[in-house]
């Protein structure tokens, strides 16, 4: 985790990294290049650049902006209320996957009210990062967690049409990650998301890898993991607290995921911890 002011930006060059950055943009204007596509900055825009996407700035005009960097493989950190906010999905999952679709055009733009508080919350994380007092590390990450927060629920507000057609696709994913335990049928998300069903499954599974059902039993594995991880609830009622009806299909989809039964994960994992 590290925090760059670029005040202001000079030509870097066509690069990626094997981290991720959030970038806001808090001054002047320019163009992000991104190896095939140009797109218009201006202060308030805020995006998310994943790891080896390769970009670059150029046309600057006094740009100034801010990059947040974040090795999500180094940083050990537990996400799980942000995935119940569906700009937190828009924001660091669907944008950057549909960037050259809109045109860059759904992407975050913050008012300068809201600037002024995200700015507020990165010079805070930055001299904890600076300072490195006893504690700064889970005060970074709280930070980092809050800074995260904060922008996701400034997409949630968005009046941005672009941003607004994403949203509904990350609220069928935020309503995922908040009720993965209930019956969830295909056909309540693609009403939610107000997209033919066609046009939901093609957008769902492009961004997130899986159509949504397997998305929705691979949150179920996941959420079962840890409560395999202590030893007071039998197989059969984690499947049915996690929202499987049947502990035997609940243990066939464990192993097809984990690579072996819920049993001997729990027992790996008993062991592990002694």
């Amino acid at each position: 985790m590290a925090v760059q002011r670029r005040d202001p930006q000079e030509p870097f060059g066509l690069h990626a990294h094997e981290f991720s950055e959030i970038v806001i943009i808090t001054g002047g204007q320019g163009v992000h290049i991104t190896g095939e596509d140009t797109y218009g900055l201006k202060a308030g825009d805020t995006f998310v650049i994943g790891g080896s996407r390769p970009h670059d700035y150029l046309d600057l005009d006094k740009l100034r902006l801010i990059n947040v960097l974040i090795d999500t493989d180094e940083l050990a950190m537990d996400v799980s209320d942000l995935q119940s906010l569906p700009g937190f999905h828009a924001l660091f999952t669907l944008e950057p996957a549909w960037r050259k679709r809109h045109q860059f055009n759904s992407r975050l733009q913050l008012s300068p009210h809201e600037l002024v508080q995200a700015i507020r919350l990165v010079d805070q994380l930055e001299a904890e990062l600076d300072e490195r007092s006893p504690g700064f590390g889970i005060m970074a990450t709280t930070l980092l967690l809050q800074l995260a927060a904060f922008l996701s629920r400034c997409y949630n507000q968005t009046h941005n049409p672009k941003s607004k057609s994403l949203l509904r696709i990350a609220e069928t994913i935020a309503h995922i990650e908040r009720h993965y335990s209930d019956p969830i049928s295909l056909d309540e998300l693609i009403e939610m998301s107000g997209m033919s069903r066609r046009n939901f499954l093609r957008a769902f599974e492009s961004t997130m890898g899986h159509s949504p059902i397997k998305y929705l039993i691979r949150i179920r594995i996941r959420q079962a993991c840890k409560l395999l991880e202590r030893d007071d609830l039998s197989i059969t009622q984690i499947a049915m607290q996690v929202g499987f009806s049947d502990s035997n299909y609940f243990s066939r989809q464990f192993r097809s995921l984990m690579g072996l039964t819920p049993r001997n994960f729990r027992k790996r994992n008993l062991i592990a911890a002694g």
